[in-house]
């Protein structure tokens, strides 16, 4: 999504389709339910999206792989998956590296329906939050030395 996003920016003119793809980076990649009214994130979104069509495809590819998490089990998980490659396959959407590590990593995805969306994240924050802490304390001990 970036790279797309930059060789758009690239070619851009100067006029209103640059200044519109700026700085949304962040606005693709976040959660759409995340999107921050008060900021206007929504509303600068859907004006980029709506001036390019390569980069609203991608986005909205992006967001239907999202949905694979939400499928009620693992065979639903698999056939979405398989749908949504033959689909970036055909329009071009992802590279064919994207591809091939999206398909050989394919089996590690699923496995998440076999644990009933158990998911590893929390503890891996938590183990984040520790290596800072650590860290934080080992640059105080050598300042204070």
């Amino acid at each position: 999504m970036t790279k797309l996003r930059r060789d758009l920016q690239r070619e851009a003119e100067n006029g209103l389709g640059k200044p519109v793809l700026k700085g949304i980076r962040w606005l693709l990649l976040k959660n759409p339910d995340n999107l921050d009214d008060k900021r206007n994130e929504r509303q600068r979104l859907d004006e980029a999206l709506k001036l390019n069509e390569p980069l609203a495809t991608a986005y909205y590819m992006k967001e239907e792989l999202r949905n694979i998490w939400h499928q009620p089990d693992k065979l639903s998980a698999q056939n979405a998956l398989d749908e949504w490659v033959k689909a970036a396959a055909w329009m071009s959407t992802c590279s064919s590296n994207s591809l091939k590590l999206l398909q050989h990593t394919a089996q590690s995805i699923l496995a998440y329906f076999d644990f009933n969306g158990l998911s590893t994240g929390p503890l891996e924050g938590t183990n984040n939050k520790i290596k800072t802490l650590h860290k934080m304390a080992m640059v105080s001990e050598m300042s204070s030395s």
